[in-house]
């Protein structure tokens, strides 16, 4: 089973942003993401169980830099080159334009992205 980042669905596109994801590819979601620098996911994430995402998620980064928050207030700095797991209870800023490939539990991924459709919707974004 193969697919080709140019096959992955685009999920949202705003300027300087472009989210692909394939779900079901395996039991997983599959995402290629482009981010701008200042993108913060904590607003869209309020409301969840600690106002976190509870989904985890495995990937490696292309290029930039994500700076991860976790519910235990320990935090890290993700750069190119970083193979990584985010386990449930984290949210995230692009600290640097990031491009990603990333992972994700289908089932967890759809509730999360779901809330977060909701939060955009309420925000006006």
């Amino acid at each position: 089973m193969k697919i080709n980042k140019k096959n992955i669905p685009v999920t949202m596109e705003a300027p300087g942003t472009i989210m692909r994801a394939k779900d079901n590819f395996g039991g997983m979601t599959i995402g290629f993401n482009e981010l701008p620098k200042g993108t913060d996911f904590t607003p869209l994430l309020n409301g969840l169980e600690n106002d976190s995402c509870h989904c985890p998620h495995w990937g490696y980064v292309l290029s930039g830099k994500l700076l991860v928050t976790y519910t235990d207030g320990s935090e890290e700095i993700l750069t190119e080159g970083d193979v990584y797991f985010l386990p449930k209870g984290h949210t995230a800023i692009v600290q640097e334009d990031i491009k990603m490939i990333e992972y994700s539990p289908s089932k967890e991924f759809s509730e999360v992205m779901a809330h977060v459709g909701k939060k955009m919707a309420e925000l006006g974004g």
